[in-house]
């Protein structure tokens, strides 16, 4: 009888810690989900701010304020989808691409640019614009410039569409929308890149961009170490959480292409 009780007894501590721990580990993810949530939300609200009181007197600052509206929106929405901490950090990215967005309106304005943003990995290692680029591609023009201009008016923060970096900089047409809608570059993509960025200083070659690999990983494609295993973490699938994409979180719904059609240009 008393062997009994014990057992009972015994079982009863389990099954009550097990369900205490379990009760705290749940615990502790929630307040780690608030925690993210709460920081994506003070972006999001900062992101609101400028894009409400801040109109573009330009062509080039009036589309990057629709850009920073467009990720806005998307950041909105996905904040109010988030239910795990992974989609939280999303609404973040998403977030912080707008606010480059409105960083770079500002500057093309001539206003203080205002305070730096987190730095992100993927967007320095894309590279950025850093001399003027005129090409004709396929019988249409396009030009890259570090600078905004009339004829370079879309800008982009830099970072990884479908796999591939994509540089900073200000350009004739957004040439990477297809791809960031997408999910994937046409078969005409690399040599777009190839005429717009070949020798410029800190951009990946043709091959290299193809393969997904940055401009740092040059001599590891070119030496064969990058091998097979490489792949799978350039595939720009990214898990995205119920999103996917990957361009920093914003998986390009709404955007039209800006009246983007490639012009006759291979996507």
């Amino acid at each position: 009888m008393g062997t009994a009780i014990f057992l009972i007894v015994l079982v009863v501590v389990i099954v009550g810690g097990g369900l205490y721990f379990s009760r705290q580990r749940a615990a502790a993810r929630q307040r780690e989900l608030d925690d993210a949530k709460a920081d994506a939300r003070r972006l999001v609200e900062r992101l609101g701010g400028q894009v409400l009181n801040l109109n573009g007197t330009d062509t080039a600052s009036q589309q990057a304020m629709a850009d920073a509206s467009e990720r806005y929106n998307a950041a909105g929405s996905q904040l109010e989808q988030a239910r795990t901490i992974e989609q939280a950090r999303l609404v973040k990215d998403t977030a912080i691409e707008g606010l480059y967005y409105v960083r770079a309106a500002r500057t093309a304005m001539g206003m203080d640019p205002g305070p730096q943003l987190p730095e992100e990995a993927e967007r320095e290692r894309a590279g950025k614009v850093t001399e003027r680029r005129d090409v004709d591609v396929e019988g249409q023009h396009y030009a890259a410039s570090p600078e905004a201009g009339q004829d370079t008016p879309y800008y982009y923060p830099g970072g990884r569409v479908a796999g591939r970096p994509v540089p900073q900089g200000w350009y004739s047409e957004p040439w990477w929308k297809p791809a960031l809608i997408a999910g994937a570059w046409g078969l005409g993509s690399m040599f777009l890149f190839s005429a717009m960025f070949s020798g410029m200083s800190g951009i990946a070659s043709a091959s290299a961009w193809e393969s997904g690999y940055d401009a740092g990983q040059q001599d590891a494609l070119e030496s064969g170490d990058m091998g097979g295993d490489s792949a799978g973490d350039f595939d720009g699938g990214g898990d995205g959480g119920d999103w996917g994409g990957d361009g920093g979180g914003f998986d390009g719904g709404g955007f039209d292409g800006g009246g983007f059609d490639g012009g006759g240009f291979d996507f």
